[in-house]
């Protein structure tokens, strides 16, 4: 990997075993960027508790026996004991080229890929999805992005609520509505749910009819079959075109319904109890994993088996892990489902390690997430105070993106301007959910997510799209005979050469974004991308303003500031791919 990081790090910990012993060579040399230096060690502070002694004299020590030759210009002690390190330019030079030549942009693979199942949006099928799925369908998709980066094999699982006793209801309003005329794409299938619960809750015989089709469908009538599997096509169908216009890596063959695990869930029932962890309790069958209790101190179920006899989610989502482990091979288990569903989920996992379903280097993660919330810091909802349907708040996006660009740009052809305009308010929702720390609540702000200042996704775009123009200049005034088939003239990756401050902050911000991907990938927060390429277009911006490009004093110097005006191009590019956000070439 070409952060300098990756340099540093072995040579800091063969400095401490050489003056500490070999047994405090795993001392972590706490590296990170600095504003004093290229980069600062605090290894020594943490090193006090073992040896004893002041930091900073530990500090020497260590800085002393550095063998950073060839990477290093200057090491320093400075304060209570940090190790400030100051790289060589032609080192730093070396790295940046070693990236633009890369195609991952200096993105290594896992040392140890793995198979890795990620569950997410998992809407219900019966309902339209709404601004409640946003966060699990954005930030599943950039994490199963950003896992497929660093070389793991991700299989994809939308979770779809596609079975149980909603669908006796639905059913039979299809069928009272005609053979399939209930099920048409075009309908609103909020209001098709509406009906059928309207008609369930107010008419005696229609519930009855609805219950008796639920036992049809469990006990696998061929024709309630026909019409569930005619109901399922047309929510998928509306489903597709939603992850279209989402801009997800989902598609139908990812799709693992509550209805794939229902001829499994006898064996799951049956393989609890012959291994002695679920017993009958009020008449339902549950598992009482230790650890877990109610408000009195009372051991927690969770139930396996109804006392109609009937399953829940419990035994679903107990039948998925063992399925996705033992079927599918995963060994990470990644759960993009909100905080709500915390207990339920942990209980869940404990129950397949008591089983043996969940045996390491098996594990389960789950992914947590708050609310999205209106402007009042309550849960987002129209002025009538209903919940927002997902299609209108995207429509809405792309609308107000459109007022801003025609604002901004007015030159652009109306085609292109469409384009944009999608790409930057579909990104701009998006982005404002990726940029927050998932675990908290975020507040939607149009005006804010719009920006094309701060932390946003217009800012970034604009940032891509500016250095795209700046090639088109060059190419028109013929600062470059080649040029790629958008006549954006492009030099050698080995024109780097880095001199200037800007220039070397613009470079440690470039070869930063190998690390920042496979943090993400280990701590599975996206937010901290959103961070570094926010700090990558900031570092640029610094460059621009204080290195000119096309008018720079020298060939060599302009050849080489085109190449890392090019290269941050591209990584701003992937970065923002792997978020699942489009980089457009204009604005």
């Amino acid at each position: 990997m070409a952060d300098p990081l990756h340099s540093l790090a072995p040579a800091f910990q063969a400095a401490i075993a050489a003056a500490f012993g070999p047994e405090h060579a795993g001392a972590d040399p706490a590296l990170r960027r600095s504003d004093r230096a290229d980069y600062q060690a605090n290894v020594a502070l943490g090193l006090r508790k073992q040896l004893g002694g002041a930091p900073r004299d530990i500090a020497g020590k260590i800085a002393a026996l550095l063998d950073l030759g060839g990477v290093a210009e200057r090491v320093e002690v400075a304060g209570a004991g940090y190790i400030n390190v100051t790289l060589e330019s032609s080192f730093l030079s070396r790295a940046v080229r070693e990236v633009a030549a890369d195609p991952a942009l200096g993105i290594d693979r896992a040392p140890a890929p793995e198979t890795v199942v990620i569950d997410y949006s998992s809407p219900n099928i019966a309902k339209e999805m709404h601004v409640g799925h946003l966060r699990s369908s954005i930030l599943g998709d950039a994490l199963a992005r950003v896992l497929e980066a660093v070389g793991d094999r991700v299989v994809r699982q939308n979770h779809l609520g596609d079975w149980g006793t909603p669908f006796g209801m639905l059913l039979e309003h299809l069928v009272d509505t005609g053979d399939g005329e209930g099920a048409d794409a075009d309908r609103d299938i909020n209001a098709f749910y509406q009906a059928a619960r309207g008609k369930f809750d107010q008419d005696p015989l229609f519930a009855d009819r609805a219950r008796r089709r639920v036992v049809l469908l469990q006990g696998g009538d061929e024709a309630t079959l026909v019409l569930w599997r005619r109901f399922v096509a047309e929510s998928r169908r509306y489903l597709a075109t939603m992850y279209a216009k989402l801009g997800l890596t989902l598609t139908d063959a990812d799709i693992a319904g509550e209805s794939l695990y229902n001829p499994l869930l006898d064996e799951v029932t049956a393989e609890l109890s012959a291994k002695g962890l679920a017993r009958e309790s009020d008449g339902a069958l549950c598992v009482f994993p230790p650890g877990f209790t109610g408000r009195e101190g009372e051991p927690l179920p969770l139930i396996v088996r109804k006392q109609d006899g009937g399953y829940g989610y419990g035994t679903t989502d107990l039948a998925a892990v063992r399925y996705r482990t033992a079927t599918l091979g995963a060994r990470r288990l990644v759960y993009v489902v909100g905080s709500p569903q915390s207990q339920h989920l942990a209980m869940v996992f404990k129950v397949a390690e008591l089983a043996g379903w969940l045996a390491p280097p098996a594990r389960a993660e789950h992914v947590a997430f708050g609310s999205v919330l209106g402007p009042d810091k309550k849960m987002l909802k129209t002025r009538s105070g209903e919940t927002v349907r997902l299609l209108d708040l995207l429509d809405e996006a792309v609308q107000r993106a459109r007022e801003v660009i025609a604002e901004k740009n007015p030159e652009l052809d109306p085609a292109t301007r469409e384009q944009v305009a999608r790409a930057v308010g579909i990104g701009a929702v998006k982005y404002a959910d990726l940029s927050s720390d998932r675990i908290k609540d975020y507040v939607f702000d149009w005006s804010r997510m719009l920006a094309f200042e701060g932390n946003t996704a217009p800012y970034l775009q604009y940032a891509h799209a500016r250095i795209r123009s700046i090639f088109r200049r060059a190419s028109q005034a013929g600062e470059r005979p080649r040029a790629l088939p958008d006549d954006q003239a492009v030099p050698p990756p080995g024109a780097v050469v880095i001199a200037a401050p800007a220039e070397r902050q613009l470079a440690l911000a470039i070869l930063g974004f190998g690390s920042a991907v496979h943090e993400v990938a280990e701590t599975l927060q996206p937010h901290r991308l959103c961070t570094y390429l926010f700090s990558l277009a900031t570092a640029f911006s610094t460059f621009y303003e204080q290195c000119p490009v096309l008018k720079a004093a020298t060939d060599e110097e302009r050849l080489s500031r085109l190449a890392l005006c090019d290269l941050t191009a591209r990584v701003i590019a992937r970065g923002l791919e792997l978020l699942g956000i489009e980089a457009p070439e204009r604005m």
